[in-house]
């Protein structure tokens, strides 16, 4: 656990100066323009219409950054995004990536089981010890606003079914874009429960 806690430490602190430069000089209306093609999968303004798409609106744009440059050049494997950015400069991405994060983020309902909702709200706040399960918000802030200085993304008021696939991607191995493995190691240890739990907190959270 103190390990994990420090490998995020020593990783926040190495993307600070790097991620601020990724978002300067940046077009929103050329990303606006870039990102119509977007808009069948994750709305006009990022607000996806199926909970298989991640909402974008809202969303830390050093992370979109990171993620579709990873997407474009084969580090991230996402089959319905096949030759999506195959024409998109670093500029472009950038572009798009400013598009999306000055856009209005969604706000959701949590599911009105109040167990699971607390659950969710545990392991997001605190965590849990016993399992090495470090608190969510140390990453992603109380708020789930995320850490644009780390490229931590926003979670907040994300679609369940897209949370839940993402943490099961990172616990079976088949998303592996997280440096140092930290959310492979941290999704590992969290069960079907446990994910159902923090993808509900995490729609209603604000």
């Amino acid at each position: 656990m103190r390990q994990l806690l420090a490998s995020l430490i020593m990783l926040m602190a190495a993307w600070n100066a790097a991620a601020a430069d990724t978002v300067t000089q940046a077009d929103v209306t050329a990303g606006r323009e870039k990102a119509q093609p977007c808009a069948a999968c994750h709305g006009q303004t990022g607000v996806s219409p199926s909970g298989m798409f991640p909402n974008l609106a809202g969303q830390k744009a050093s992370y979109l950054v990171k993620q579709l440059e990873e997407i474009r050049d084969g580090g991230r494997d996402v089959p319905q995004m096949t030759g999506q950015l195959d024409s998109f400069s670093d500029q472009d991405i950038r572009n798009v990536a400013a598009f999306y994060a000055e856009q209005t983020p969604a706000l959701g309902q949590a599911d009105p089981d109040e167990d699971l909702v607390a659950h969710g709200r545990e392991l997001y706040r605190a965590g849990d010890l016993e399992r090495g399960l470090p608190a969510c918000s140390a990453c992603h802030t109380p708020t789930g606003a995320g850490i644009g200085s780390a490229a931590y993304p926003a979670l907040s008021g994300q679609k369940t079914d897209y949370t839940i696939a993402a943490l099961r991607a990172f616990a079976e191995g088949n998303r592996d874009n997280d440096p140092n493995g930290i959310m492979r190691d941290i999704a590992a240890k969290l069960n079907e429960r446990d994910m159902n739990a923090l993808a509900n907190y995490l729609l209603g959270l604000h």
